[in-house]
C-alpha cells in the first residue's frame, strides 16, 4: 500500500526509517505500547523487517519522505479492523495523525472492503479520543479497569479505564456525503 495525501506519504517501511522507528518506540507515550519498546538500532531494523505491509505502515512527510509515525492495526475476519496510530512527539498537534488515519480509513473501507473499524484508547489519552471523534467514530463503550500494560510502583498491575470507539462503513459514507 502507498497512499499520498496533501502533506503525507503512507507506505511500507523502508530501511531508512530505522532511526525514526527507534526514536518512536524507545519511549512509548501510551502504556498500551509499553510491550513494544525497543532500545537499539538493530531492534529498529528487526521491527521494520517484521512489519506486514498491509497492516503496519510508515507515515512520512511528503516533502522529504521523512518518517514521523506509523498507522497499523489488526484485521479480524471477515471484515473488521482495529486501527492504531503512533507519532513522534514533535509532530503532534499538527493534524498529521488525522490526515493519516483518514486516508487509512478510506483505504480500509473502499479498497479492503472493511465493514467496521474500532479503536481502544485509555481514559487519559485525550488526544486519541479527540482524534477518534474527529474521524466520525462514536463511543461504544467505557470499560473500568479493562487492561493492564504496566505495573504500579509496588509491582501490582495498573489497570486502565478504556474507551472503545467504532465506525461502520455506511456511517463513514454518510459522513462523506455531508461534506
Amino acid at each position: 500500500m502507498r497512499v499520498e495525501t496533501e502533506r503525507l506519504i503512507i507506505r511500507s517501511f523502508e530501511a531508512k526509517d530505522a532511526d525514526g522507528v527507534l526514536r518512536l518506540w524507545a519511549n512509548p507515550r501510551a502504556n498500551c505500547y509499553a510491550g513494544d519498546k525497543i532500545g537499539t538500532m538493530e531492534e529498529a531494523r528487526q521491527r521494520i523487517e517484521r512489519s506486514k505491509p498491509e497492516y503496519d505502515l510508515a507515515v512520512c512527510l511528503k516533502q522529504k519522505d521523512t518518517f514521523i509515525g506509523t498507522v497499523f492495526g489488526l484485521r479480524e475476519e471477515p471484515d473488521t479492523f482495529s486501527p492504531c496510530w503512533n507519532f513522534l512527539q514533535e509532530y503532534g498537534g499538527k493534524g498529521y495523525a488525522f490526515e493519516a488515519a483518514e486516508a487509512c480509513f478510506m483505504y480500509l473501507f473502499e479498497e479492503m472492503g472493511i465493514r467496521r473499524v474500532y479503536a481502544y484508547t485509555d481514559e487519559e489519552n485525550l488526544k486519541s479520543q479527540k482524534l477518534c471523534r474527529k474521524l466520525g467514530m462514536r463511543q461504544e463503550g467505557f470499560f473500568k479497569e479493562f487492561m493492564s500494560f504496566v505495573n504500579n510502583p509496588d509491582g501490582t498491575p495498573f489497570y486502565e479505564n478504556t474507551f472503545q470507539f467504532a465506525l461502520l462503513k455506511k456511517e463513514w459514507q454518510t459522513g462523506l456525503e455531508k461534506m
